[in-house]
């Protein structure tokens, strides 16, 4: 018997409750992105004719999409696609899926950028009016979401954003084109090893930090993200030792080093980033009240 739309929405939401142990609100989200995408209508639409069922076609692609998920795969990875700060991102396996959480490094970003000075107008006055010249570095660029959404915020900036994955970068390329973002450029490189002397005044970086041993990598949407993107040794903070270490020589002084980092690394990020000769070094919470990013100044008179 055929299912109509708020059938398949009840049923099939309860299924992927059981097998995935996600709350009932999160798998029907879920299972209303599956139907949107296969029918190619709006949430609107969807809720507007709850009994209309699926042609053949439609069910078989909404049955494997279905299958997909129940068996773990990201619905992220699923739909190509992640909401992220306002802004819609391509995703695959190459990249991590951008995260809620990870919004809050975005807005200390943005209002280091804003707090910025303006340039002295010129003798007709006419640089009054424009962007302190800002350059703002993303370390591990992934999909983009981090750099783009800075650059998308602040179009009279320049950010350019590294990662050592070509295919990663391939993504991040796409989403600029997407997006109509053309104050970001893309470099391949290890961290800073293909940046010779530039400097910068903001450098942010969402980079490895989850430890090898870590259980959680076999839990959920990681298992199927990109391991070289998210752990970094046995502690986790392999890769954050050598963004600190290599800040120095890429800011400019009075610059900000933003990073993301795990749950209970906070303190340990803190004492990296002062052992490294940042000032004004702190961290900020996240919506659910744990510390997620920690930063610190290169002062202006090393």
């Amino acid at each position: 018997m055929q299912r109509g739309i708020q059938q398949l929405l009840v049923e099939d939401a309860a299924k992927l409750a059981a097998v995935l142990t996600l709350d009932s609100n999160s798998v029907r989200l879920e299972v209303q992105y599956l139907l949107q995408y296969v029918l190619n209508k709006p949430r609107a639409w969807l809720l507007a004719y709850p009994d209309t069922t699926l042609n053949p076609e439609q069910q078989a692609n909404y049955e494997a999409l279905l299958q997909r998920r129940a068996q773990g795969e990201p619905i992220a990875y699923i739909l190509g696609e992640r909401e992220f700060f306002g802004l819609s991102f391509k995703v695959t396996p190459d990249t991590l899926i951008p995260r809620p959480e990870t919004e809050l490094l975005v807005d200390l970003a943005l209002h280091r950028i804003f707090s910025a000075p303006l340039q002295q107008a010129g003798e007709d006055g006419r640089q009054a009016r424009r962007g302190y010249e800002f350059r703002v570095l993303d370390l591990g660029a992934g999909s983009g979401a981090i750099a783009l959404s800075i650059a998308h915020a602040r179009p009279n900036i320049e950010v350019v954003a590294v990662d050592a994955s070509s295919e990663a970068l391939k993504v991040a390329r796409e989403n600029a084109a997407r997006l109509n973002i053309r104050n970001a450029t893309f470099v391949h490189s290890d961290w800073y090893a293909a940046l010779g002397q530039q400097r910068f005044h903001l450098i942010v970086s969402n980079p490895p930090y989850v430890a090898t041993t870590d259980a959680h990598l076999n839990q959920g949407d990681l298992r199927f993200e990109p391991a070289a993107a998210l752990v970094s040794g046995a502690d986790g903070l392999d890769d954050i030792c050598r963004i600190v270490t290599g800040a120095q020589a890429h800011l400019e002084p009075g610059g900000w080093l933003l990073l993301e980092h795990g749950y209970d690394q906070a303190a340990q990020v803190r004492e990296l980033l002062r052992n490294g000769g940042l000032s004004e070094v702190f961290s900020a919470l996240d919506l659910a009240g744990i510390e997620r990013v920690s930063g610190g100044r290169y002062p202006n008179s090393p």
